[in-house]
């Protein structure tokens, strides 16, 4: 039996402080048999202000926060992905990759994932503005890494919404997909659990979500809600708020049972548009 975990945390403006308090919720996973953790986006700081995180940008390879997600996945024996944390980019003093970092249970890095739809809205039916793009640059291509449990696409919160970058990795061999996050409270409440679903369903695989959740000392709030949700769009075990661990087995018998018993993978077709 092999498990899986989604960490949600409640990140603040202390990278020690959050790197604790991940360091804890990992170790809970792990004496609970999880064999791959997702950390959630941002999980290493959530400052009071967006340009925060170019003062702990790091560059790829070499950092505390990379050593920090690479020494918790060999102590725990956990494939870990690394929620999201910035790393530099080369020329832009001004900005970073939104970075997903994969490491395998020996703390070696397998894969790097960046970002690549970026959060720049007017949140509907609220004065909340976001502008992601002002401090971080967008990455260019979509990520699928072998695990010991299948095959594992990386994605980031706003990714979410649109469905195109999903079946891409499906068509890749994608069989789990792991999704950190940070949704807003209102746009968690309006959309979260029915494209999570979705995303399981119309790809038939596994989702794992994990989400920051509660009120942060920036003053932003985050709806949490992490949770795993099987091929079929069921959710197995969700956290609504406050930091904590999801736990739910990996089943590549139901994976591989759903996608036989209702091929809709194999229906797909491509046509041209009419008038």
């Amino acid at each position: 039996m092999s498990i899986m975990a989604a960490i949600q945390m409640v990140s603040g403006p202390s990278v020690a402080d959050n790197l604790a308090v991940a360091a804890e919720l990992l170790a809970q996973a792990a004496d609970q048999g999880a064999q791959l953790a997702v950390l959630p986006e941002n999980f290493a700081l959530m400052d009071r202000q967006e340009e925060g995180k170019l003062a702990v940008s790091e560059a790829e390879g070499d950092g505390p926060i990379q050593a920090f997600l690479a020494e918790q996945a060999d102590r725990h024996r956990l494939w870990l992905v690394g929620g999201t944390i910035p790393l530099r980019v080369a020329g832009d003093e001004r900005r970073v990759y939104a970075a997903c970092l994969l490491y395998d249970d020996h703390g070696r890095p397998v894969a790097r994932y960046d970002k690549v739809h970026l959060f720049d809205v007017q949140v509907v039916g609220s004065a909340e503005r976001y502008a992601e793009s002002a401090t971080i640059a967008p990455g260019h291509r979509y990520v699928v890494a072998d695990t010991p449990l299948g095959r594992l696409g990386l994605a980031v919160c706003y990714d979410l919404r649109f469905p195109e970058q999903f079946r891409t990795m499906v068509g890749h061999g994608m069989e789990i997909l792991a999704l950190p996050a940070a949704f807003t409270a209102t746009t968690g409440a309006a959309h979260w659990d029915v494209l999570l679903r979705a995303r399981a369903i119309e790809n038939q695989c596994y989702v794992i979500a994990a989400a920051q959740g509660g009120r942060h000392a920036n003053g932003r709030e985050t709806y949490g809600d992490s949770l795993i949700a099987d091929p079929w769009g069921g959710v197995l075990q969700r956290l609504p708020q406050g930091p904590g661990v999801v736990l739910a087995e990996w089943n590549r018998e139901h994976l591989e049972n759903v996608r036989r018993q209702f091929p809709a993978l194999t229906h797909r077709v491509d046509c041209e548009i009419g008038e």
